[in-house]
């Protein structure tokens, strides 16, 4: 495929991605749904009347809403026919949009002229607990080698439900937080900022199709119709604030401070270029979360890390999707054996998602084993957790072997101090 609208190689959003999110811009306040296409913006409200395929003609209202949740609310088949739609409208053989100069400029708006926004109203978040080398690394730290992997984790894919009110946008500031600590085992707990400031290299799953009833399950072997597409993740944490706090039953304030996302979803059917293997699973999962085919994706992840310091960037993770041992679908249905209905806009965090070698590891909490390794930065600084000031930047992107790149933006935020606290 080509475009008539003129971007690098090396761009994320080519017209083979085609992702959604939903901005403002100068010239217009009110949000607006919109596909990103270069250094552009599409702005689907605008050219709503061109999706005039036999699902979509009577549906053409999804693209004037102010969140991509009624869109998310419909059909697989709805979903790869707005793809095919968008495609043919960018393509370098179709006039609709090159011979309409009015319209045109009414429909195309520079990426860096726009606010971004939350993609949908999420109503609820779960964040799961998806990637074995991190899980490995979390338990040898906690526990021992020979005892990393709780009982329960290569049975089901652990979660727990985080708050969907604190999700935040790329860009977003995020404070230190406040909250109990126990700096010294066995001693009383103290109150004051937190110490232990952590980001987790994270991506998360949108949920899409008609909402399901309480009491309904989907298998993962249904699951692909309810997975509209996904984004990257920062799960920002207060280690020290969440190992007094989480026993027993789990993350609560220390994950609770802020969690980012990036703006941009890039859909599954974006994604199918680049399937790779399931990882092996071992025992073989139960029925209910059992699906033959291949759904893991090539996805590379990056992280960086840019203090106040100094303007001079470092990457300090370089990670994979590939890596996680539950997959989306067998997400989803864990959520739902139990008959928890869904809603489109849900969001399927994977939790932090670590590789094989220490530069791969997704956490500061890994990187630093602890603290006891620091790391050393290229503008000479050493970090052991995030300081106040440090600016953290997820990437991720995919490249197959045609050389063909889709990316998902960047996921950033600043760590701000810490708002006094008064008696």
């Amino acid at each position: 495929m080509k475009s008539y609208i003129e971007y690098s190689s090396s761009t994320d959003f080519p017209i083979e991605n085609l992702p959604y999110g939903v901005f403002t811009s100068p010239k217009n306040q009110t949000k607006h749904i919109g596909v990103a296409i270069g250094d552009s913006i599409l702005d689907l409200h605008v050219i709503s009347h061109l999706f005039t395929g036999p699902l979509l003609r009577d549906k053409q209202n999804v693209f004037k809403e102010e969140k991509l949740n009624a869109f998310m609310g419909l059909t697989r088949p709805h979903w790869v026919e707005a793809r095919t739609t968008l495609q043919s409208l960018l393509d370098v053989s179709n006039t609709t949009l090159q011979s309409d100069n009015d319209l045109r400029q009414r429909a195309f708006i520079k990426q860096s002229d726009a606010t971004m926004h939350l993609p949908a109203q999420i109503g609820d978040y779960t964040d799961f607990y998806s990637s074995i080398h991190h899980a490995t690394n979390v338990g040898i730290m906690f526990r021992s080698k020979e005892n990393a992997l709780m009982p329960n984790w290569k049975y089901i894919p652990v979660g727990y439900h985080g708050r969907s009110s604190s999700i935040v946008p790329s860009g977003t500031p995020v404070r230190r937080p406040y909250g109990q600590t126990q700096p010294v085992d066995g001693a009383d707990p103290v109150f004051g900022p937190c110490r232990l400031m952590d980001f987790e290299l994270e991506m998360a799953a949108f949920v899409g199709g008609p909402p399901t009833k309480l009491g309904e399950r989907v298998t993962a072997n249904q699951a692909e119709d309810r997975l509209f597409g996904l984004v990257l993740m920062n799960d920002w944490s207060a280690r020290d604030i969440q190992k007094w706090e989480y026993v027993p039953l789990g993350p609560f304030t220390a994950k609770n401070l802020g969690t980012s996302i990036s703006p941009w979803v890039v859909t599954v059917e974006a994604l199918r270029p680049y399937i790779v293997g399931n990882f092996p699973q071992d025992p073989k999962p139960f029925p209910y979360l059992t699906h033959e085919d291949n759904f893991n994706f090539d996805i590379k992840l990056e992280v960086d890390l840019k203090t106040d310091k100094s303007p001079v960037v470092t990457t300090i993770s370089r990670s994979n999707y590939r890596y996680m041992y539950w997959t989306a679908k067998q997400q989803l249905a864990q959520q739902t054996v139990t008959g928890c209905n869904l809603n489109p806009g849900d969001l399927l965090g994977t939790g932090t998602i670590s590789g094989e070698t220490p530069d791969s590891y997704g956490s500061m909490l890994e990187l630093s084993w602890r603290g006891t390794k620091p790391l050393r930065l290229l503008n000479g600084e050493e970090r052991k957790f995030l300081q106040d000031g440090d600016t953290v930047i997820l990437r991720g992107h995919c490249v197959n072997e045609a050389g063909t790149r889709i990316g998902f933006g960047t996921c950033e935020g600043k760590l701000l101090p810490a708002i006094p606290f008064e008696e």
